[in-house]
């Protein structure tokens, strides 16, 4: 029996969301939007949308976080 997760499609097709404080999720298409994100790019493969966040992404600490350890500098 295979499983009807869309978030463990391989052949899908995600948005790449991103949030208030920086942090950013693979989103399924065919799924609605959660409240308090903002999709960023077009729906994409799996593979895609990794490449787009290792080309963009250069931390995983929410902006908060970097934020205030430049106030104590």
């Amino acid at each position: 029996m295979q499983g009807s997760n869309p978030f463990d499609d391989p052949q899908g097709q995600f948005y790449i969301l991103r949030n208030a404080q920086q942090q950013y999720c693979l989103w399924p298409q065919q799924c609605a939007l959660p409240a308090g994100w903002l999709a960023v790019c077009e729906p994409q493969s799996v593979e895609q949308c990794n490449v787009w966040l290792a080309d963009r992404v250069t931390t995983l600490s929410p902006a908060h976080y970097a934020s205030a350890g430049r106030e104590h500098e």
